[in-house]
């Protein structure tokens, strides 16, 4: 049961905050390590190109963990990170195939396990994360930064799981045509994945923003 706080220890709380630069400082602000991120989106719109690329912006701050859940670690993930131009030297940054939600606490239990996790796709783990798991797995690991993808349908998450994501993600990011339209509880924004392709599907405004 959660313990009541008074004025005075909710002021002076202290935070790890992530120490975003550029673009990303613009779009998300300073923002507390831990808790949910969501980026959703539908297929081939980027969201697996972003990511990835947002992935290797993060180890600048921790270890990172992309577990790609759906498509596994092949010749088209491959592909993937070689269009991401992602940096073999990077050593923070780590990507492993399907693992049970148990085996992934496991995981995460031990010495130097990475503090941000990004699970690529939620749909995978819609079952385990069912009857409040998705709220344990976040009180379980409160200094761990965990970033679902989801598929999109009606401009919404899919399934009942990746919106109730949503209701709790800090960070809610909506791939579009090779564009990221951040919200949430930051300064919120559009990052723009490919400047050619963005053009082609939302018009030269897109850029001007």
């Amino acid at each position: 049961m959660a313990r009541a706080i008074s004025t005075k220890s909710l002021l002076e709380k202290k935070y790890k905050n992530f120490e975003f630069d550029g673009i990303w400082l613009l779009v998300l602000g300073v923002i507390a390590k831990g808790g949910f991120w969501l980026i959703y989106g539908n297929e081939k719109n980027g969201k697996t190109f972003f990511t990835l690329k947002l992935a290797e912006y993060l180890t600048k701050f921790e270890s990172v963990l992309y577990v790609s859940a759906e498509e596994g670690t092949g010749k088209e993930f491959q592909a993937n990170a070689e269009r991401a131009k992602l940096d073999p030297k990077i050593k923070k940054l780590k990507f492993i195939e399907y693992i049970d939600l148990e085996n992934l606490k496991a995981k995460l239990n031990k010495r130097q396990s990475p503090k941000i996790v990004i699970v690529d796709n939620i749909t995978v783990y819609v079952n385990e994360l069912k009857n409040g798991q998705l709220y344990t797995l976040k009180d379980e690991f409160p200094n761990t930064t965990f970033i679902f993808l989801a598929h999109e349908d009606n401009k919404e998450p899919y399934t009942s799981t990746a919106k109730l994501c949503k209701k709790l993600a800090k960070i809610i990011i909506r791939v579009v045509g090779l564009t990221a339209f951040v919200s949430g509880r930051c300064p919120g924004g559009t990052i723009v994945v490919d400047e050619k392709t963005a053009m082609l599907y939302h018009g030269s405004q897109i850029i001007n923003n």
